[in-house]
């Protein structure tokens, strides 16, 4: 069998080249200048029988890069059907870390020098990032001018990732509980791996090709993880963290650079931290707060008491201090039992929130003891809350009925320190104790 040609369309359908084939005794007759004779149909059908034959994903490209064939084997691969890759680039399959790539495959196999077959990364229609051992050939002309590359593609499995070590790292990445990131310098995203990506609002097909303000969904240059972004690309490497609803996240970000040390993109890490910023936080209201009310605690009550009588002393505004003591807690105890102690104390707790200011600070002192500091508060205020108090603590209807004393001190004509300010409501709340303005607890 001898060597034939067959026409083969070049640019356009009425562009014709000659591509060398074998001769076969079922192909058309010849002309006197010994090619064959094709109409367009038929090499398109040669094509496409050609496509067909292998399980592989098999495409053509034009010498621009532009899809002109594609087989059921690159259907079934990259879940793309015929109709929507026909015409489009081949940048359409590509993450855009492997762009560049696709211009150095059209410039080498332009001038002869045609990659060697090896691994590629591909998206797929779903938006999957794949691995594919490909394979390609370049057909040129008689002239030696190429017109078509055919490649033919296999997902890589696990097996093909080089040895143990390889394959434990591929597994690593794509499992560890963070989001790893990496963009190129206009910041959008070009790869990302792992798992940690439930602090967004987009799921991780939709991720490439976005930028990293879609990702943290933020459009100000100046928030953090945009700020820090640029900063990267300056050669800038930073840790912080960052809020997102309810999510928190540790981040570190620094400058991705080439071979060559050129600075090309970002890469980041993210750790959700949510859980353990949550641990933090209830520590840290253990440790501030009283178990049984929930209230804040002695230590709490008595800086915040030294910071307000600084600011007071230094913007010349007042503040007003109450101290409460609920009356008949032992008879309580002996009588009901200390649980129903309990809840009276967290009943009159319960009531110094409701009738004071979120600004304002409820405080249990000590056993039966209570503090209230009323921000920029004058003496008629601290008045009034002490009243309302009282009145709602003798009208509330759960057994036992309850009452507490109260004295009030006033910053600065009662003292201007702690412990004169802490003296003079003391006092107070003795007085009225012993005056009978108190009415008393009886236990029922």
């Amino acid at each position: 069998m001898q060597n034939s040609f067959i026409l083969a369309p070049h640019s356009s359908p009425l562009s014709w080249r000659r591509l060398k084939i074998k001769r076969s005794k079922r192909l058309p007759r010849f002309c006197p200048s010994g090619y064959v004779l094709l109409d367009i149909a038929q090499p398109q059908r040669v094509l496409a029988a050609l496509l067909e034959s292998s399980e592989d994903a098999t495409l053509s490209l034009s010498p621009a890069g532009t899809i002109l064939s594609w087989s059921s084997g690159a259907e079934r691969l990259y879940g793309f059907v015929e109709n929507e890759v026909l015409g489009r680039s081949l940048s359409l399959l590509m993450p855009l870390c492997e762009l560049s790539a696709l211009d150095s495959l059209l410039k080498n196999s332009r001038c002869g020098d045609l990659p060697p077959d090896g691994t590629a990364e591909r998206l797929r229609k779903d938006g999957k990032k794949i691995s594919v051992s490909v394979r390609r050939k370049v057909v040129r002309d008689d002239r030696g001018e190429m017109i078509l590359i055919f490649e033919s593609g296999r997902e890589m499995n696990h097996q093909d990732f080089g040895g143990p070590a390889e394959q434990l790292m591929r597994m690593i990445m794509e499992q560890a509980p963070v989001l790893v990131w990496s963009t190129d310098r206009n910041l959008k995203i070009t790869s990302h791996w792992g798992t940690g990506l439930s602090f967004s609002d987009l799921r991780p097909c939709e991720l490439v090709g976005r930028t990293v303000s879609d990702l943290f969904r933020s459009e100000e240059a100046a928030a953090m993880p945009i700020a820090q972004h640029h900063k990267a690309l300056l050669g800038v490497a930073s840790r912080f963290e960052f809020g997102r609803g309810n999510k928190a996240l540790d981040i570190q970000l620094g400058p991705l650079r080439s071979s060559e040390g050129e600075i090309i993109g970002c890469m980041g890490v993210g750790l959700d931290i949510t859980d353990r910023k949550k641990t933090e936080e209830d520590i840290r209201f253990q440790a501030t707060h009283d178990h049984l009310t929930g209230l804040a605690n002695y230590g709490v009550f008595a800086d915040t008491l030294d910071r307000e009588i600084r600011r007071a002393s230094r913007t010349h505004r007042p503040f007003a201090l109450l101290l409460l003591d609920l009356d008949g807690l032992k008879t309580i105890n002996d009588c009901l039992g200390h649980l129903a102690g309990n809840r009276a104390l967290k009943r009159l707790a319960r009531l110094m929130t409701q009738h004071c200011r979120s600004t304002d600070l409820a405080a249990r002192y000590g056993g039966d003891e209570f503090a209230l500091i009323l921000f920029e508060a004058d003496p008629g205020m601290a008045e009034h809350v002490a009243q309302r108090i009282e009145s709602c603590l003798g009208k509330d209807p759960e057994p036992p009925i309850l009452s507490a004393s109260i004295g009030a001190a006033h910053f600065p004509s009662d003292g201007r320190t702690a412990q004169e300010l802490l003296e003079a409501a003391d006092r107070r709340l003795y007085q009225r104790k012993q005056s009978g303005r108190a009415r008393g607890t009886r236990a029922t």
